[in-house]
């Protein structure tokens, strides 16, 4: 495999790093969304230890989105209620990581952590987690984009960026597939449209009536085939979509994370709420339209050149990161059909020019 890099050949490192660096641990156990945007860590780190050992530990939903990207050595998938923590650590002490990116620092990834006894722990210093961790990186959450957030651990160690997007393989089977899929169901001349109307939170969802005339029009206005995202128990959800419409739109079949994502880059467009699905669309490299309220896109947008976002910039409450509201979600609600098919126009625009 030969030399193992070291600080005196990617300064400037720290003292910390004068050792070989032989192998990584990158700690992102979830959601959807968040592990994949964590992954823009992993092409850096594989830049700058091409021959050390690069694993990902992340729990069973998002296993996905790790398994099968090009930069690590291995997805380690947690199971949470079923597999047994101890189990955890234990392996994790027995590997003898060199360094240990913990990208989530909740109570049970600083005990992950602090299990690898390795020489070098970077996280950040909340309240009650600090110990476990000897590089503190600061927390910019609530300043900077969810992709620089995972990056500043890297940066707070010298490591080189070299790569600020997130990754998401394709599989060519897969992707043959997904494409038999679209491509069998489409009726009209148009652009193939995502239409992502889930969302984690009640609060981040559109309204499904909006979506359904938002369908409708985007049809009428060009031509389009709608497809229609759905995931575990929102099957629902778009059949009501379906039922107010005027015209006819496609709803694929059950389809896992992976399958999501080609069948996404088989599309022309995505419009979504602040969930998942719009992220791995952008990660695809899929134009997509975000669609926020009580999450900042400045923050949690679509990562890609180009994609944009939409609200409804004139309410002074946006942003505020409520899972409830009080007063009846009019940062969603409120949200006009004619705003979203505006920015939806402008993305198309921007594309052209």
């Amino acid at each position: 495999m030969g030399r193992a890099r070291t600080a005196q050949d990617l300064q400037p490192y720290p003292a910390l790093l004068a050792r070989p660096i032989r192998s990584v641990l990158v700690i992102k156990p979830r959601a959807i969304g968040d592990v994949l945007l964590s992954t823009v860590v992993t092409p850096n780190l594989r830049h700058a230890f091409p021959e050390a050992r690069i694993d990902f530990l992340t729990e069973a939903p998002a296993a996905d989105i790790i398994r099968g990207n090009p930069h690590i050595d291995e997805a380690i998938i947690f199971h949470p209620g079923k597999d047994s923590f101890v189990r955890l650590l234990w392996r994790l002490f027995r590997a003898r990581y060199d360094i240990v990116f913990d990208l989530f620092c909740n109570p049970r990834t600083a005990q992950c952590a602090a299990a690898t006894r390795a020489a070098v722990r970077v996280g950040y210093p909340f309240r009650g987690r600090a110990w476990a961790y000897n590089v503190h990186v600061e927390t910019r959450a609530d300043r900077v984009h969810n992709t620089q957030f995972n990056l500043d651990p890297l940066r707070r160690l010298g490591i080189p960026v070299v790569n600020e997007s997130p990754v998401f393989p394709l599989d060519d089977a897969i992707m043959e597939r997904m494409r038999e899929v679209t491509t069998g169901s489409r009726k009209r001349s148009g652009p193939l449209i995502a239409l992502n109307p889930s969302g984690t939170w009640e609060t981040k969802r559109w309204p499904l009536t909006s979506f359904a005339e938002l369908a409708d029009r985007l049809i009428e206005a060009y031509d389009a085939d709608i497809l229609l995202l759905w995931g575990p128990g929102e099957e629902a959800d778009v059949e009501a979509i379906s039922r107010e419409m005027t015209h006819q739109v496609i709803i694929p079949p059950k389809t896992s994370i992976r399958e999501l994502g080609a069948m996404l880059a088989t599309c022309d467009f995505m419009i979504s709420n602040d969930a998942g699905p719009m992220h791995i669309a952008a990660a695809v490299d899929i134009p997509t339209l975000g669609i926020f309220g009580p999450t900042n896109p400045v923050l949690q947008g679509p990562w890609n050149a180009k994609s944009t976002w939409v609200r409804l910039e004139e309410l002074d409450c946006l942003g505020c990161n409520l899972t409830a509201c009080s007063i009846g979600n009019i940062c969603m609600r409120n949200l006009p059909v004619d705003t979203v098919l505006h920015a939806f126009e402008q993305l198309q625009t921007g594309l052209r020019t």
